[in-house]
């Protein structure tokens, strides 16, 4: 009598049994590849030494913004006498107080009003131009972007008179239009979002247009979900470029002081306090130039790093 083969487990049984394709592996801490043969001092000091250093550079970057903080609560003759003390002897909101009752609000709400005008034009039209430009196949387009590229290498001091003389011609000086419009688009953000497009890959347009959308519903519906982190690096970059700009106000708005924002109405502030600066003044109004863009950077800072990123990759 011949006796038969044994049964072979199912994969149900293996799993239960914890045999074959299904057993369990024991988890390691084993250090990481490039780690392995050094001794365990020197991989710990190795470690130790970059954490020392990344603290180091931390605090030399926050420092600036500590002594400004802790100086705008300082009297004027305290923040001469002793400007590095980060404990104010006798705190007060003098600054903030005189603050309140100079233009310094009102080139504030020009600021925020201005910064948001122009990013959201900027997201609007750098994306769509890039888009257009990575994607649709039109006469001219290798001309349009090399012209784009051709303008990052122009310094805006270059154009400080011919923008001044065509705001002037078109009756836009000392107008809130004349602020916003001529930044409207930036060529940096048409060349980082045609990049960043360009490392979407194309099965996903070539689905949706068989389905039937057009090319602006796909754009909209397939291909600005995925440029996310790219859209929002250009939020930051766009933010930070209008928030911090002084050139451009300076030649747009020169004689109505209703018009100013923060940069040039603290720069002639500055200039008009002469020998006897209010150093807790000027400090506590930088902080408010500083902060928001500091602020945006912390919360998107991973996204930002992803959409320039893969910007990069692909250019």
């Amino acid at each position: 009598m011949t006796v038969p083969p044994p049964r072979e487990r199912t994969a149900r049984e293996q799993r239960r049994a914890g045999s074959g394709p299904f057993r369990p592996r024991a988890v390691t801490s084993a250090p990481p590849l490039e780690e392995r043969g050094q001794p365990a001092l020197y991989r710990i000091g190795k470690r130790v030494l970059g954490y020392a250093v990344l603290a180091f550079f931390a605090a030399l970057f926050i420092a600036p913004f500590a002594l400004a903080l802790a100086n705008s609560f300082k009297t004027r003759p305290e923040t001469l006498a002793d400007p590095l003390s980060l404990i104010p002897g006798e705190p007060t909101l003098r600054a903030y107080e005189i603050m309140a009752r100079t233009d310094i609000p009102r080139w504030a709400l020009n600021s925020v009003f201005v910064t948001v005008m122009v990013t959201v034009a900027r997201l609007f039209l750098d994306s769509l131009a890039g888009y257009a430009l990575a994607r649709l196949r039109f006469p001219g387009r290798a001309v349009i972007f090399a012209l784009v590229v051709a303008v990052l290498a122009v310094p805006p001091i270059v154009l400080a008179i011919p923008r001044y003389l065509v705001l002037g011609q078109l009756g836009m000086l000392d107008t809130y239009s004349g602020l916003i419009l001529p930044l409207a688009v930036d060529a940096f953000g048409i060349f980082l979002m045609k990049t960043f497009f360009e490392s979407i890959p194309r099965e996903m347009e070539e689905a949706a247009r068989i389905d039937g959308a057009s090319i602006f519903q796909t754009y909209l519906r397939i291909i600005l979900p995925l440029a996310a982190p790219g859209l929002i690096a250009l939020t930051i970059l766009s933010f930070q470029a209008s928030w911090n700009e002084f050139l451009h106000p300076l030649i747009a708005a020169p004689s109505d002081p209703d018009l100013r924002t923060l940069p040039v109405g603290l720069a002639l502030l500055r200039g008009a306090q002469g020998e006897s600066q209010d150093f807790p003044l000027l400090l506590g109004a930088s902080l408010l130039i500083t902060l928001p863009v500091a602020l945006i950077f912390f919360v998107f800072q991973r996204y930002f790093i992803q959409g320039v990123a893969a910007s990069a990759v692909k250019g």
